[in-house]
């Protein structure tokens, strides 16, 4: 019999198909990051169900084959009684689904889903997608974050890490009571064909432009200061920011904010989007000056399609970006130094910033190829549930 006869065979012995839960505290994250993925579960004939907030993607995740379960997620909040409701409700869904394996992103799903998903006897990963806000600042929440994620991450099967560094504070720090369960998953993953490799464009002006969610912890303070210092200087330079405003996080910025800054002239808003390629590919650099991510999932692809970069040197960039092959680091939290490396961008002849292009896109096709990712799911769910997807 072949491979896919046997695993025919297996999946005719079992109950029920393979089902499996993804749950995020934004639909958005799981549409947008892991297609890859969806596609491959929904294209076995396993049953997947996205549990997150309601948002504009549950049509799409739906036209997919993904079954979508609205879930409440106070993602600013620190109300305890909030946080209860969404263990309360995962549990419910848990019991409900019952799902084979069931896979966490971001903060609130890996603690409050994992303690959810023991009581409710369902296997879980906890992927963490990046430290975020709590452990950028020092402040009591931070330390409650740190206590809960100590409870919370010895229920687990395995818990991934995007970044080497992330794995390496959960374990200086003793957040980890089964050590041996942490695995390095080293990004997410890019598509490359749907990111192809795109020439830089040739013209009198440069673009910079920041994609992401507009956050002060992105950087995009000392990118508009940067912008600030750099426009009379290089008059033929454009600064642009590309994503939504007024997120609910706590280092949200507003729509006003950003208005004040085009009143100034000095950045360009180019409002959000499902399909950041256009965007790309009309840029000559993709900036990312944030004090701390996961993998920035922006930063694979715009080296996939073969854009220069800078972005700080931090946790999860410095993934991405080695400084002087396909971009060029800079200090967080310094608009100064922001600066400098922008303007060093500026005055490098078109020839080596093409050079960098054809750097970043060899570096992605080696390290982080969506489909490798794919095949590490793939191994875990047939060693929780015995079968492949």
């Amino acid at each position: 019999m072949t491979a896919r006869a046997n695993e025919n065979a297996r999946q005719a012995g079992r109950p029920h198909p393979l089902r499996v839960a993804l749950v995020c505290n934004t639909a958005w994250a799981i549409y947008t990051y892991r297609q890859g993925l969806l596609y491959a579960l929904t294209q076995s004939g396993a049953q997947v169900t996205v549990i997150a907030p309601r948002d504009r993607t549950f049509e799409p995740l739906e036209q997919m084959g993904c079954q979508c379960v609205e879930l409440p997620v106070a993602s600013k909040g620190t109300n305890p009684l909030d946080d209860l409701k969404t263990l309360w409700a995962l549990y419910r869904h848990y019991r409900a689904i019952r799902p084979d394996v069931v896979f966490h992103y971001t903060i609130k799903p890996n603690i409050y889903g994992s303690v959810a998903a023991w009581l409710a006897r369902v296997p879980s990963v906890a992927v963490t997608t990046g430290l975020g806000y709590v452990f950028i600042q020092k402040s009591r929440a931070a330390q409650v974050a740190k206590r809960l994620y100590r409870f919370a991450f010895r229920f687990p099967r395995e818990v991934w890490f995007l970044n080497r560094d992330d794995e390496a504070v959960f374990k200086e720090q003793n957040l980890l009571t089964h050590p041996e369960r942490a695995r390095l998953l080293h990004g997410e993953g890019v598509d490359l064909e749907q990111f192809a490799f795109a020439p830089l464009p040739e013209r009198d002006t440069f673009s910079f432009v920041l994609i992401g969610r507009l956050l002060w912890d992105k950087g995009v303070g000392e990118y508009v200061e940067a912008a600030r210092a750099l426009r009379a200087r290089y008059p033929h330079a454009r600064f642009q920011l590309l994503g939504p405003v007024g997120v609910d996080n706590p280092s949200a910025i507003s729509r006003e904010e950003v208005a004040a800054w085009e009143r100034e002239g000095v950045i360009e808003y180019l409002g959000e989007t499902a399909d950041v390629r256009p965007f790309i590919a009309g840029a000559d650099c993709v900036v990312l000056p944030s004090y701390r991510e996961g993998v920035p999932r922006t930063l694979m692809e715009a080296s996939a399609m073969g854009r220069p970069i800078v972005a700080t040197d931090v946790p999860g960039c410095r993934e991405v970006v080695e400084n002087g092959v396909n971009g060029l680091l800079c200090e967080a939290r310094d608009a100064v130094s922001l600066t400098a490396q922008l303007a060093a961008m500026l005055d490098l002849p078109q020839a080596e910033r093409q050079n960098m292009a054809e750097r970043g896109r060899k570096k992605i096709e080696k390290e982080f190829d969506e489909r490798a990712v794919v095949q590490r799911y793939r191994e875990l769910v047939r060693q929780i549930t015995g079968v492949t997807f």
